[in-house]
């Protein structure tokens, strides 16, 4: 599978995923992943504002990294920080949206790591 065909096969997921949690009505925890970074977003349920976001990119987010911003240690730190900045501004009950990405190594370990930290999905 050639690189071109492999990301359109993700975005084809991504957009069945958003479907369904559009109907939920829900805010929905977005998460985008590159080669160097991690990238999560908790986006309010109209679509229209970023309620929270947390990267291996933000230099506070960055101080409690150890070893490098892409592994799953980086992925838990983002985790943690992106559930405390969604509980802060009051929300606790998110839709993961995992932007067609499958749910293995950095995309799971940011998952459970925000279900540690209280956000419920």
């Amino acid at each position: 599978m050639n690189p071109q065909e492999k990301k359109l096969a993700r975005l084809r997921r991504a957009r069945a995923t958003r479907l369904h949690i559009r109907e939920l009505g829900v805010p929905r925890l977005t998460v985008h992943r590159s080669n160097q970074h991690l990238y999560a977003q908790v986006i309010a349920a109209d679509g229209r504002s970023v309620i929270a976001a947390a990267s291996t990119v933000q230099p506070s987010v960055r101080e409690g990294i150890a070893g490098g911003t892409k592994n799953k240690a980086a992925a838990a730190v983002v985790g943690r920080i992106i559930a405390e900045r969604a509980r802060a501004k009051g929300v606790s009950k998110v839709a993961f949206d995992r932007s067609g990405f499958k749910y293995h190594g950095r995309i799971a370990a940011l998952a459970e790591a925000a279900r540690a930290a209280g956000l419920e999905f």
